[in-house]
């Protein structure tokens, strides 16, 4: 963190109720459009009056602003920003409205707004920005900066690289604790989610951590040789970022070294850098969901929005089209026993609820690495299992229903055997689908709800009309 942001920290403190700025904000726009014709408008008083507000904010409440206004009032927000705060502002605010702010800002701009950030901050910044921008804010740092950010924009996304902050604190480890101290004292402040100081030896590869409420304890004159925990968790830049997220949440890590391939410190990694990332792998599986391909500005355009949800509905409407085609092809069997039309689709919302919760349990175990080629078999057992003792009571439950509205024996056996196939299916779609998708490189908590919602659609529709055709037509 650079001297401007740590003061720029202590002046603007984090606001429980954002919400209130926002409102005082919306009463000043509705100012700028009176209803009265002919109207005063001092847009100077207003626009001083929003700075004022906005210098009292922290840059992640000045984000949430700016995530919860139109284009218009947001853009009247962004131009009382000081460039000094701009960076970190556009770190902070989710990356369609960040799309909208940069698309106002001149290339001047842009780059000096870089000048207050970390090599990290700016790595996290450069997808967003043009290549010919990004060149730039790379040649206008100081070697050692420029040297930081080319390594940060050379490690791919989803990688420990990509996480990685290069302001880390470490001493020497043939030091007493009172070397140690001073060590220390010479940050202006530590490194934020410090709880250890690294040990390196003269080659400066990793050989421990000194956790800092030791160090803080122990007597000046002990040597730091024996004082450093050994056993250490390290991770190389080419790491996935998931598994260091595993990992920051099995051992209760607060920050943990990356090192080179001969071991030497290059960086760290923070248990804040980790929960944003885990936070906005959530985001993304949660759009994913529900077919939104990114993260959507609230107000954006009809037409961009549209856009966006467009393909998924394509794909939606296309799966619908094939399940009712295969309910066309029994509509003679329809048309003489009308209580199929009313009783299929229990079958088959039944088998997509069954099937829903296989695939997360799935999807779960797939992202913590708990599935191998030797107990997936295993699991597939079990699954059909559950499938089948689900189906055995609940199918029976849904026969005696059906008996008992039709007074047909033969209906109420169609309707019980059909939900306990389909739930076999289900699970079977359940337990393949993300296995599937993961083996391709997809993400599968991404898009398998549509296709298991597609074959237990498809095929509670035919088990069951097929079943009814063959004994009750």
């Amino acid at each position: 963190m650079t001297p401007a942001q740590v003061a720029r920290a202590r002046e603007t403190a984090p606001s429980p109720a954002p919400g209130e700025y926002l409102t005082e904000l919306e009463m000043l726009f509705a100012r700028l459009h009176p209803d009265e014709e002919g109207a005063v408008i001092d847009t100077a008083a207003i626009a001083a009056q929003v700075k004022a507000i906005v210098d009292e904010l922290h840059p992640a409440d000045i984000a949430h602003v700016l995530e919860s206004l139109p284009l218009e009032a947001r853009l009247l927000v962004w131009a009382q920003i000081g460039p000094d705060r701009e960076g970190e502002v556009l770190l902070e605010v989710s990356d369609a409205v960040r799309e909208t702010l940069l698309a106002d800002m001149e290339r001047s701009e842009i780059v000096a707004a870089t000048h207050e950030l970390d090599a990290d901050e700016i790595a996290d910044l450069a997808p967003d920005l043009p290549d010919d921008v990004v060149k730039e804010i790379v040649e206008s740092q100081d070697v050692t900066d420029r040297a930081q950010l080319q390594a940060a924009l050379s490690y791919p996304e989803g990688t420990v690289g990509s996480l990685m902050e290069f302001e880390v604190a470490s001493i020497p480890e043939d030091v007493d604790c009172e070397a140690a101290l001073q060590y220390l004292r010479k940050y202006d402040e530590l490194p934020g989610q410090t709880d250890a100081l690294f040990v390196v030896d003269h080659d400066n590869r990793v050989k421990g951590r000194l956790p800092l409420n030791t160090l803080l304890v122990t007597n000046p004159d002990v040597a730091v040789s024996g004082l450093y925990e050994s056993e250490v968790a390290t991770f190389v830049p080419e790491s996935d970022a998931d598994e260091v997220a595993q990992a920051f949440e099995r051992y209760d890590l607060i920050s943990a070294p990356v090192t080179d391939a001969q071991g030497r410190l290059i960086g760290r990694v923070t248990v804040d850098t980790v929960l944003e990332y885990v936070r906005d792998r959530q985001e993304q599986q949660e759009l994913g969901k529900v077919g939104l391909r990114e993260d959507e500005d609230l107000f954006a355009s009809v037409f961009q929005s549209a856009k966006n949800r467009g393909p998924w509905l394509a794909l939606n409407l296309c799966t619908a089209f094939i399940a009712s085609r295969v309910v066309g092809l029994f509509e003679g069997s329809i048309a003489q026993l009308a209580a199929l039309a009313a009783l299929m689709p229990i079958v088959a919302g039944i088998g997509g609820n069954s099937g829903n919760q296989t695939t997360t349990l799935i999807v779960r175990a797939l992202a913590l690495g708990q599935v191998s080629m030797q107990n997936a078999r295993r699991l597939l057992l079990k699954e059909l299992g559950i499938s089948t003792l689900n189906g055995v009571v609940w199918g029976g439950v849904l026969g005696i229903a059906a008996w008992a509205l039709y007074r047909n024996v033969a209906l109420g056996g169609v309707m019980a055997l059909a939900m306990l196939l389909n739930l076999v299916v289900a699970a079977l779609a359940g337990f393949f689908i993300p296995f599937v998708m993961d083996r391709f490189g997809r993400d599968p908590a991404v898009g398998s709800s549509v296709f298991l919602t597609f074959i237990t659609d498809s095929m509670g529709f035919f088990i069951f009309l097929g079943l009814a055709t063959i004994f009750l037509v």
